[in-house]
């Protein structure tokens, strides 16, 4: 890839940032596209989050995707939101537009793509247990109730949070089916009789040494496991895989969400095939 004066920037926002993988899939989609764009992670605190976004103008980048800890905080220093992005109140992608900047929230999308397309599970009536209740379960649950899911059930450890998200998606989806079940009482039995989607959306699984939230009793009753952590095997999905229960980590949704960032900045189809063997490539889980 050759840098020159004309090259336009992309990137992403987070802290940390060292481990994103989007680099890898991003650069080849535009090299393989021929596209004079490249990607750039950047380690961003969030004292200095106003300033960053600030700069994507002043340096004129096209766009950043923005991942932990900042989905949240980073609108209230956007120009405009897109719908969903308004409705579920975080933010991955911003585009500039000649000058004015556009949050988009792509996870959720992304999440189901990858679910039904790499997973070939289609959750449209289906009882989902997620656990988490920060940025990216507000993306990934209101994805859901866009596809007609029948119902949530959600845990987390602060219990105030899951209040939180419950109230929200009542209020700016109309959903009312979600039941919040005690981060210490999530393993109850009787819970999982009807579960048919289990989630993980918390970082719980970045670490070899991370617990198993879910008891393997109550994983083997599900039709499907998705755990969003990506950097290694977690004990859910290898739990899931000694049970023989479909599952995906958080790379296929990486990608696809990674792609409608790419089709948000470049208005060029992202070559999805060529994002996957990039990234396939150059990990093993």
């Amino acid at each position: 890839m050759e840098i020159k004066g004309t090259t336009k920037i992309t990137g992403v926002f987070g802290y940390p940032v060292s481990h994103s993988l989007s680099p890898l899939f991003q650069n080849a989609a535009f090299q393989h596209l021929g596209l004079n764009y490249v990607y750039i992670p950047f380690e961003v605190r969030p004292e200095d989050l106003k300033e960053a976004v600030n700069a994507i103008k002043i340096f004129n980048w096209v766009g950043i995707n923005i991942t932990i800890p900042h989905k949240k905080e980073v609108l209230k220093y956007l120009d405009e939101l897109d719908k969903t992005s308004k409705i579920l109140g975080v933010v991955n992608t911003i585009h500039n537009i000649n000058g004015k900047l556009k949050g988009y929230t792509t996870d959720g999308d992304g999440f189901i793509s990858s679910l039904k397309e790499d997973g070939k599970f289609n959750p449209e009536r289906k009882n989902v247990f997620i656990i988490g209740a920060g940025g990216s379960s507000y993306a990934i649950s209101g994805a859901l109730i866009k596809s007609k899911i029948n119902s949530i059930f959600l845990t987390n450890r602060t219990y105030e949070n899951s209040v939180k998200l419950r109230e929200h998606l009542i209020k700016n989806l109309k959903f009312k089916n979600i039941e919040i079940i005690e981060f210490e009482k999530r393993n109850d039995e009787k819970i999982w009789q009807n579960i048919d989607l289990l989630v993980n959306t918390t970082s719980v699984g970045m670490k070899k040494n991370d617990p198993l939230l879910i008891e393997k009793k109550n994983i083997e009753k599900v039709k499907f496991v998705y755990d969003i952590v990506y950097n290694r095997k977690t004990e859910l999905l290898k739990s899931a895989e000694d049970l023989k229960i479909p599952n995906l980590d958080g790379i296929s949704m990486l990608i696809y969400q990674g792609a409608i960032s790419f089709e948000i900045w470049t208005s060029k189809k992202a070559p999805i095939d060529i994002m996957k063997k990039a990234i396939y490539k150059k990990i093993k889980i």
